[in-house]
């Protein structure tokens, strides 16, 4: 008997004989408010733990010899698709002029209805001329004295076509992937390839060309979730001037790793803008410019789940804590409902 007695005066947790107990209104009010509490912090713990969260990692980017995929969707409200063009060039040295692979336009109305497709081709006769893939060779000739100069039969529908649609405010929606080079580069949307001459007849002077932009989508590889493009739903409206976008785009190469072990190869990106307006002096023609540089770091983001451990933990510091404050709570209130009734009750028995 005796180590019996010494086990049981170890019971942190007395127990009430039961007749001694006494339920109230109030007590069952404060259980049931608690047994709410604990049921959303469990749904909330339970989430929580449910829930997979990021860790960054940083480290020296050792890819080469891959290529840079740039996925475009613009609106060009007024410019005709007919005189629009995409080039590229990186530091590599390769220049490309009105690139057609994997980019497609669709024909706009003034009211941004689409009213045609076509791919993105050769949009001037090139055996007629010989360019010059200089931007600055291409569009000095805008300030010189123009020479004779003869188009054949279709440079002149190209010029009449092209004209009609300015006059019914067509524009061009641009979009597709480009694939380039993992070198520092840039490309640009404009009419650079046109021909000059074909251009000066087509718009009377660069400072008519309008290369008002939206922009719709612009990544560098497939989107992880929480990455936001800081381009997506960008709009520049230009009213009575013109000039030269230039995007300055800084590209950090980037990897996400889904719980399942997956890898996703991509890249994320910050974006700083410059508007040059077209003066007098300018010899070069309006355009929208997107210039990038690679970031020698690339970020590595893991999706981790959370410990089982860590969980019960949590949930245990939560619910034990609600059922110890209900029971304080408890105690309060039985003691002031105690506190308050009883003078008047014997009051009324005097």
């Amino acid at each position: 008997m005796g180590l019996k007695q010494t086990i049981r005066s170890l019971d942190a947790f007395p127990r009430t004989e039961e007749h001694l107990l006494q339920k109230t209104q109030s007590g069952a009010l404060v259980s049931v408010v608690g047994l709410v509490i604990m049921a959303t912090l469990f749904i909330h713990e339970l989430t929580y733990y449910l829930t997979t969260y990021t860790v960054h990692e940083m480290s020296v980017d050792l890819k080469r010899g891959e290529t840079l995929p740039i996925h475009i969707n613009m609106t060009f409200p007024s410019l005709p698709c007919d005189v629009a063009s995409i080039d590229a060039i990186d530091l590599s040295g390769k220049h490309e002029v009105d690139l057609d692979t994997n980019i497609w336009k669709l024909r706009l109305n003034s009211h941004g209805h689409i009213i045609g497709t076509k791919y993105l081709s050769d949009l001037v006769e090139k055996q007629h001329t010989t360019r010059n893939h200089d931007d600055k060779e291409h569009h000095d000739g805008s300030a010189k004295k123009p020479h004779k100069f003869s188009f054949d039969k279709d440079a002149e529908n190209m010029i009449n076509k092209v004209k009609k649609a300015l006059e019914n405010g067509e524009g061009c929606r641009v979009y597709g992937v480009l694939d380039v080079q993992r070198v520092a580069g840039n490309f640009h949307i404009s009419v650079h390839a046109l021909n000059i001459y074909v251009a000066q007849m087509i718009f009377g002077g660069a400072k008519h060309v309008n290369v008002s932009h939206m922009i719709h989508d612009l990544s560098f590889g497939p989107k992880y979730p929480g990455l936001h493009n800081p381009l997506d739903d960008t709009v520049r409206i230009l009213h009575d001037t013109s000039g030269t976008f230039k995007y300055y785009i800084k590209i950090v190469p980037t990897e996400y790793r889904y719980i399942s072990k997956e890898v996703l190869p991509t890249n994320q990106f910050s974006v700083s803008e410059y508007f040059s307006p077209m003066n007098e002096f300018d010899r070069t023609w309006p355009a929208v410019y997107f210039l990038y540089d690679l970031s020698p770091i690339t970020v590595t983001i893991k999706e981790e789940c959370r410990s089982f451990l860590h969980f019960i933990t949590r949930l245990s510091a939560v619910l034990g804590g609600t059922f110890a404050l209900t029971g304080m709570l408890d105690r309060w209130m039985y003691r002031l409902i105690k506190a308050l009734t009883t003078p008047s009750a014997r009051g009324a028995y005097r």
